[in-house]
């Protein structure tokens, strides 16, 4: 089967309206400025058991996601203390941040997570996500 005969799907219940404010938040904050251009070594093959792979895909997505919601929560806080914002904007940068975080909590909370779930153990570098305040 080729990609012209695949017909498109049907998005998953309960996943809509993500990636909005996530889109929005993204528009609001300012990328951060371009690292050295390190090469980084190859990644490890992972391993995971076939009957669970479609809830650690899950998992993987929701932990990626989180992850990316508080760097753009952080970078906008920065913003805010640099006064880079205008009060209309602080406004709206917080209804969005707070709205993807009710978002997250809820699809968390819709396939049996917590947002302390999706905390990775790198072993010796520690936890992914570092601990909410």
């Amino acid at each position: 089967m080729n990609d012209d005969d695949r017909s498109p799907r049907a998005p998953r219940p309960g996943l809509d309206g993500l990636g909005d404010p996530l889109a929005h938040a993204f528009r609001l904050v300012q990328a951060p400025p371009e690292g050295a251009g390190a090469e980084t070594p190859p990644a490890h093959r992972l391993h995971t058991d076939p009957e669970t792979v479609g809830e650690d895909l899950l998992k993987l997505v929701l932990t990626v996601v989180e992850l990316l919601r508080q760097l753009i929560e952080r970078q906008a806080l920065r913003r805010v203390d640099a006064g880079d914002l205008t009060d209309a904007q602080e406004e709206e940068l917080g209804a969005t941040l707070l709205a993807l975080h009710d978002r997250m909590t809820e699809l968390c909370a819709e396939h049996g997570y917590r947002l302390e779930d999706l905390n990775l153990d790198l072993g010796p570098l520690g936890h992914l996500l570092p601990p909410e305040h």
